[in-house]
């Protein structure tokens, strides 16, 4: 599993691959950020004129309707069936969902423009996308972990595709196999985009690799190994430093560190 996740890092680092984000205004920064840090290729490109044909030249698409409007919901569309045309993986965050109904319908139209490859939120969204009573506040998931693995495996079903719900322990399903990842820091809830991030990262591991259920684990256990360095490097206990030293860190992770601090189970 461990060698697995480090050849998903490497081959990132290796073929950059380019992402296409549509994501929300408040991480748009922090997306490109990341995946800059990893060795992938951002582009935010949310213009309707232009979605589809980026898409078309895109090796991954990440949307996040984190703060949707009409011209990203139209640009969502057009990008989505552009993908999907291509054959390139597509991962959706459904930030928010848990407290604001109307995405979740957004997410459900999303899904008949084309097939998601992953879907990927807190404990919270995925509980609401799967119809299970959650405990939020705002965007944020309160919920500590019980039952998440099931709320994973039975939306992995529904749509055909890999869940991924963060957390303390964060889960991951393809319907079949499960795996539980408990790296990370809490420093994680004390910056805004850290989940955001997480799913522009799916996107890029999930583009170089025929396996989403690895890829996913892959990008997250990157991410958390990368939280865990940040927030014992001096400073790291404060949330601007910390955020800095996160992306520097996403750039330094690799097989050697995935071997000896990875905690991954598979189930």
């Amino acid at each position: 599993m461990k060698e697995g996740i480090a050849g998903c890092l490497n081959a990132v680092k290796e073929k950059t691959p380019l992402v296409h984000a549509i994501t929300n205004y408040v991480t748009v920064n922090d997306c490109a950020n990341i995946l800059l840090a990893v060795g992938a290729s951002p582009a935010m490109c949310e213009a309707v004129d232009e979605a589809f044909e980026f898409s078309q030249i895109a090796d991954a698409l990440y949307l996040n309707v984190g703060t949707i409007n009409r011209e990203q919901q139209m640009a969502m569309f057009m990008a989505i069936r552009g993908a999907s045309l291509k054959g390139i993986p597509i991962v959706i965050d459904p930030v928010g969902c848990a407290a604001i109904p109307s995405r979740i319908s957004l997410i459900r139209k999303l899904s008949h423009f084309g097939s998601f490859t992953v879907i990927k939120g807190n404990l919270g969204e995925i509980k609401a996308l799967a119809g299970v009573a959650a405990r939020v506040r705002g965007v944020d998931s309160l919920d500590t972990g019980e039952d998440g693995l099931e709320v994973c495996r039975h939306l992995a079903q529904e749509f055909g595709c890999t869940v991924v719900a963060t957390g303390p322990t964060d889960f991951i399903s393809d319907g079949r196999r499960s795996y539980l990842l408990r790296n990370g820091t809490e420093m994680m809830g004390r910056i805004t985009g850290s989940g955001c991030m997480v799913g522009a990262l799916a996107a890029a591991f999930c583009a170089v690799s025929d396996d989403p259920c690895l890829a996913s684990a892959a990008a997250i256990v990157t991410m958390n190994l990368a939280g865990e360095l940040a927030a014992k490097a001096p400073g790291g206990e404060n949330p601007g430093t910390f955020r800095a030293y996160l992306i520097d860190q996403v750039s330094l992770v690799d097989e050697n560190l995935i071997r000896k601090r990875g905690q991954i189970e598979c189930q």
